[in-house]
């Protein structure tokens, strides 16, 4: 199979990190799922947002793709809340579908960062890489990309195609 999909989560669908999202899928024929168009409530121990999109939305990503890369703006130093919702739910697939959950042992995941400068703080991807162990995954890496004045700088450009190339090797 070895198909890739990009999580964009952002909470503006045309935003800096969907210029940055749209410019990797064209270079990599890559499918994009926008969190921003999706209804996924919060975790709870209840389960009481079971019937939301989420576990429709995980169970095809993980019946249809091998790496996933998770596309966020740096917000408060932090993945974006939309994003952080997505990985609180990832606990529903490991305690109520777990047969879905065991699944994403073995994929691969990386991750992209988005701001308006090239000055992302230490540790932002800890916990992309704690999920991926945890869950079994190999965890391929990160690129922090900014966007300034509306495009995307031929450096981070540059930046972007060498991460792919490696990534794409490791697959």
């Amino acid at each position: 199979m070895n198909k890739t999909v990009i999580i964009q989560a952002s909470s503006r669908s045309h935003g800096d990190t969907s210029k940055v999202v749209n410019y990797i899928a064209s270079k990599n024929s890559f499918d994009v799922i926008d969190l921003h168009k999706k209804n996924i409530g919060h975790y709870d121990y209840d389960y009481k947002n079971k019937d939301d999109d989420f576990f429709d939305l995980i169970t095809n990503i993980v019946e249809h793709y091998d790496t996933i890369i998770f596309a966020t703006p740096v917000y408060w130093y932090s993945m974006s809340g939309i994003l952080k919702v997505f990985f609180d739910r990832i606990t529903d697939i490991l305690r109520i579908h777990k047969d879905t959950g065991r699944k994403l042992r073995g994929k691969n995941m990386a991750m992209v960062s988005c701001s308006n400068f090239d000055d992302l703080k230490e540790g932002f991807s800890m916990p992309f890489y704690e999920t991926a162990n945890y869950l079994g995954m190999n965890y391929l890496g990160d690129v922090h990309t900014y966007v300034e004045n509306e495009s995307i700088k031929k450096e981070v450009k540059q930046r972007i195609n060498d991460f792919f190339s490696t990534i794409n090797n490791l697959q």
